[in-house]
């Protein structure tokens, strides 16, 4: 019982960190609070499923397909919804409360596309659906293999933004995109960058969760919350952060909903995100942002 908790909770919270990490890229980098977020990833999720039922085409290798669409359209969305606010805002805290109020209207639309193509009902499709053995438990094996992709992608990005220069120059900008310019980066271009990658990885993720879980139209609320919740507990822009969080946030939804009652779940996060927020303002591994 404790094996088979323990992992359901890890692949949840796997799953949470990969989703968060777009999330505080397009936060954290591009100072764009994507109301939308979800949306994208339960996007992502639908076409896994079409991919799968109607061309037969493998969730892996629709991974490949979804995460460059996702990138494709998040590029296309920061410039020409995006870009005009940025270019008007005159703080970071004006370009945040216009971002809230342009995405608010983008997830509308992009829900209601897919409320019009697949309705309001729950969706979900059959994939590796059989037990594996895990320390004498019975674990699914699409759960088992949303861990993994988890930890190949979001470590994949880990690498991708501290072993290489242009990770480096990302980072930069998200530490004081003021002064990036005045060492050659082109504090605009990489906020374009970091939105994309972001929404690649909303779309990395949706695909993931397509594998394990039930999904609606009207479901991309909730992972935006949490992704949010995530993001705010690890710290805005640190993916290390956001990777400790989610597996925090898993762990404990689990746990709660095992041992004591799945009514409780929420109010359990919420509890363990006051206290860290109370204890650390920034967030775990978060600094001051200027």
């Amino acid at each position: 019982m404790l094996a088979t908790t323990l992992i359901a909770g890890l692949v949840l919270g796997g799953t949470y960190a990969l989703v968060a990490m777009g999330l505080t890229l397009q936060y954290g980098i591009s100072r764009i609070m994507n109301l939308a977020y979800g949306e994208t990833i339960i996007a992502a999720s639908f076409l896994a499923f079409v991919l799968n039922g109607t061309l037969g085409i493998n969730p892996l290798l629709g991974l490949l397909i979804a995460a460059p669409l996702g990138f494709a359209f998040s590029y296309l969305i920061y410039g020409v919804l995006l870009r005009p606010l940025v270019a008007r805002s005159k703080t970071a805290k004006a370009l945040e409360i216009d971002s809230i109020l342009a995405t608010f209207g983008l997830l509308f639309v992009i829900q209601g596309v897919m409320l019009v193509l697949f309705g309001a009902n729950f969706t979900s499709y059959s994939y590796m659906n059989f037990g594996v053995d895990i320390f004498g438990a019975s674990v699914a094996a699409n759960r088992l293999l949303a861990l993994c992709l988890a930890v190949v992608i979001g470590g994949g990005l880990y690498l991708l933004l501290t072993r290489t220069l242009w990770g480096t120059a990302l980072r930069a900008v998200a530490v004081s995109p003021a002064s990036a310019p005045l060492v050659g980066i082109d504090a605009n271009r990489a906020a374009r960058l970091a939105f994309a990658l972001g929404g690649a990885l909303a779309a990395c993720g949706g695909v993931v969760i397509s594998m394990y879980q039930t999904f609606t139209a009207t479901s991309g609320v909730i992972f935006t919350m949490k992704a949010l919740i995530v993001v705010i507990m690890g710290g805005v822009g640190n993916l290390l952060g956001a990777l400790s969080a989610g597996l925090i946030l898993g762990l404990v939804e689990t746990f709660v909903a095992t041992y004591v009652s799945p009514g409780l779940t929420l109010a359990a996060v919420y509890v363990i995100f006051l206290g860290i927020l109370l204890w650390r303002p920034a967030g775990l591994f978060g600094k001051a942002r200027r």
